[in-house]
Order: structure tokens, then sequence, then C-alpha cells
């Protein structure tokens, strides 16, 4: 069984002659591949439950039915089904047209007829595992599709503790570290990852990006590990894990303070040994990724109750950066605005628009609790609706009760529950009934904030 360290390519030759299969692994071996031996399609299913294999070199006929090449076709079958991912080239010692064409029907890749020449067998065994390694590396490609895509711009920070920051993070963006980000919700967290991972001695690898917010309890293994085809009941075919998404690239956990505790020790698992098994697969599967997390959440106050472990924690900040709230970054609020206009005018396809005066006082003035997501939606949502040249203090929507936070300024008395209502009602009326919007506002995940709108029945009326 090939080890992480190997780099040779595992080819299981199945054949009921003895000298067949000696002759394939002198050819094979010679030619840099590892060579597992099966007498039997039985025996081969077992190896291949068992090991990793790349390519299956099988032969059609054995000693059960010398001609019909059933016992080919059955493991064919069987492999076609598993959904495996494993190429096959099938061979025979007779030249059989409708058997080649019935092992392509069931994914054989190709068909050599014994005895082969050595030159074509290699080419053969070469073509078909940079096929399916293509194969793979479009399925990865797919899933990435889905993933979170970071939004990529061009400004510049004006403030001196951004300055200060992105000093202290390039510093250490190229060492292959543990990097843990903390701050409330919306202050670019994501962003400040993709940008420590084009910093990164891994650059030229996958970035992909896992709220772990989202991801359920039940779910937690499927996605970090991956599934194979049939391991639980809505398997209907395999999925790949972030972990392999990410190998050879950064992998970064967002909200990573939300991780079940019955899950972390999986997670701890992984990134100490590098070693993870795909749900439904008994093989042990390598990875080797950078890993950078963020939170928002109180690691001090969830590891004292018992909510997060504690050499889980210290795994994943070798190094912690606190990121800045937008009102810590006075001398940006103006200007971010102004890069945001810009940005939504390309995208829209609308003129220029500039800031009043007492549009960018407003925006100075006021406390951005959704710091700079809400920013973001914010002029997002101005240039959608502005009919004017130049944005005003009533293009932006700041209602009064949203403006400056004076140092003096005093909330009335009252339980928990009734502010918690309170802010989740001004969420929704500020996002126009939107959930998701409002869960972003609020610095909570959708699913969060559906659970407290199922509890608090009466603001739904």
């Amino acid at each position: 069984m090939p080890t992480p360290s190997s780099n040779k390519l595992n080819v299981l030759v199945v054949d009921d002659r003895v000298d067949v299969r000696i002759s394939a692994r002198f050819v094979l071996e010679d030619n840099h591949y590892q060579v597992t031996e099966a007498e039997s399609p039985a025996m081969a299913k077992e190896l291949i439950k068992q090991q990793q294999i790349d390519l299956v070199l099988l032969d059609m006929n054995y000693s059960r039915d010398t001609t019909s090449g059933d016992e080919g076709l059955e493991l064919l079958a069987w492999l076609n089904k598993a959904e495996l991912g494993i190429p096959a080239v099938a061979m025979t010692a007779w030249s059989n047209v409708e058997l080649a064409v019935k092992a392509m029907q069931l994914g054989a890749g190709d068909f050599l007829e014994k005895p082969w020449k050595n030159q074509r067998l290699l080419q053969v065994v070469a073509q078909q595992i940079k096929v399916s390694g293509l194969k793979k590396q479009n399925q990865k490609l797919q899933q990435r599709l889905d993933n979170t895509e970071i939004e990529k711009g061009d400004y510049q920070w004006r403030s001196p503790c951004m300055h200060e920051l992105m000093q202290q993070i390039s510093s250490v963006a190229s060492a292959n570290v543990a990097i843990l980000l903390t701050g409330d919700n919306g202050t670019g967290k994501s962003q400040l990852a993709s940008y420590i991972h084009q910093q990164s001695q891994v650059s030229s690898g996958p970035f992909i990006a896992v709220n772990m917010g989202a991801i359920s309890e039940t779910l937690f293994e499927s996605e970090m590990f991956g599934h194979t085809k049939g391991a639980f009941t809505d398997a209907k075919s395999n999925r790949i894990g972030r972990f392999e998404l990410a190998r050879n690239g950064t992998l970064f956990l967002d909200e990573i303070a939300n991780i079940p505790l019955t899950q972390q020790s999986k997670l701890l698992r992984v990134l100490e040994t590098g070693e993870y098994e795909v749900l439904g697969a008994s093989q042990t599967q390598f990875t080797s990724i950078r890993l950078i997390s963020a939170t928002n959440g109180n690691f001090k106050e969830l590891i004292d109750n018992e909510l997060f472990r504690e050499d889980l924690f210290y795994r994943i900040n070798t190094i912690e950066f606190r990121v800045p709230s937008l009102k810590e970054r006075t001398l940006d609020i103006a200007p971010l605005s102004e890069y945001f206009i810009n940005l939504y005018c390309k995208k829209y396809a609308k003129p220029n628009i500039s800031l009043s005066d007492d549009a960018k006082a407003a925006l100075q003035d006021y406390h951005w609790p959704g710091n700079i997501r809400e920013l973001s939606h914010l002029m997002e949502r101005a240039v959608l609706l502005c009919r004017n040249e130049q944005l005003s203090v009533a293009d932006l929507n700041l209602r009064p009760s949203q403006g400056a936070a004076s140092a003096d300024c005093h909330l009335p008395m009252m339980t928990l529950e009734d502010a918690e209502k309170q802010l989740i009602t001004q969420a929704l009326n500020l996002e126009d009934q939107h959930v998701p919007k409002a869960a972003k506002l609020l610095g909570l995940t959708k699913s969060s904030l559906y659970r407290r709108l199922e509890k608090y029945a009466d603001l739904q009326k």
C-alpha cells in the first residue's frame, strides 16, 4: 500500500495467470509504478476497498469461463456503480470486438490484446491515469464554483491601525503557520484571508473558504472530508471534501467558533496529523494545507464553558490578529464609501456618482454595527436607487436612531429578551424583511436568526 510520502502510482493487475502478472509487474515497476496483484475479480474488490488504487489492469477471462469475459465485465460494472473514479483497462488473449465494446460501455477506458507490446501497455496506462486526473480536477473545479468567491479590490487603506495590521500580516504571510483572525462580523476577515493566501508560498494552489457556521453537525464529515456514493441515504454520488479541495493550498475556516463540540476532535486530528477518512471509505487520506481561521467569538468563554476544545484553540492560533472595526478606521470611511460606489456603478452600468459633503459627514458619524459589510450593502442599495449624480444624506437612508452613537447615550432598561427582539425588528426593517441580510447585519448566521424568529413568533405577526 502506498505511503503518503510515496509518489508512485499504484496499478492493480487482475489476472489468474501468475506469469502475466509477473510480466506486467516487471514492465510497470521498471517505469516507476507500484504494482498490486490480484488473481481474481473477487480479490480485486477487497484490495480496492483497502488500498489506494490508481488504475486497474483487468483481464476479462478467468478459469471459470475463458471466453465470455463475464467475470471481467462484472468487476467493471461494480467499479462503475461504485463511482470510485478508478480508471480501468481491459485485456484479453482473444481479439473480440463485441467484448471490447461491452467493456467500454461499462467504463473501461481502453482495451489491450495479450500478449501486449510493452510500449503500448505503458502508453495506455499513462494516458488513462492522465484522463482520470483531469476528470478529478474538473470535479474539484466544479465544486469550487459553489464555494465562496472572495471579492478582490485595489483599495489602499488610510487608517494607521490598518497600516500596522497589514505590515504584521505581510511579515508572516509566507510562513506556513496557522493564523487566526478575530474581530467583529463584517470587518473584512475573508478578504484578509485571501490576501494572506496570495502572499503565501502556496499562492499557486487553491483558496477554499468554508463558513463553519453554515455546516450542520450531521453534515460536518461529509463537507470537510467528503463522502462516497451510498455512504448515507442522500449520498447519490461521490463528493470531494474541503480538505482535498484545498490540498497544497489554503483552507479558510470562517466562523470557526461555531464548530459543534462533537466534531472538534475530528478537525483536531486532521490538523495534527494530516490524516482523515472519506465518509463511507476505509482508506486513510492525507492532506497538506495552509490553515487560516476567523471568528468573532469569545474563545475564553467558550473554553471555560467547555464548548470549544483548548487543544484545538492552540492548534488554530499560532499567530492571532485582531481586525479593527470600521469605526476604528475613521480615515477610511469616506474613501471606502467612494470605492464601493465606483465598484457598483461599474457592476450595474450606472453613470458616475459622487458623495455630497453632508453625506460624507453622516457616514463619518454613523456607528457602523455591521462594519464594512454593512457599508458595502448600503452603498450598493444607494447606487441602485440614486436618480441624481450625487448621493445625499436622504439617499443613504441612515435613520436618526442609526446615527452617531455618542459616549453619553443610554439605552432604556429592559430584559435581554426584549432587547434582542428590538434589535431583530430593527435589522429586519433596515433590510426590508430580508432575513439573510438582517442576519449579516446582526452578526448572526441565517439559521441562527431563523431560530430566533421561531422563538419570538410575535415578531412575524
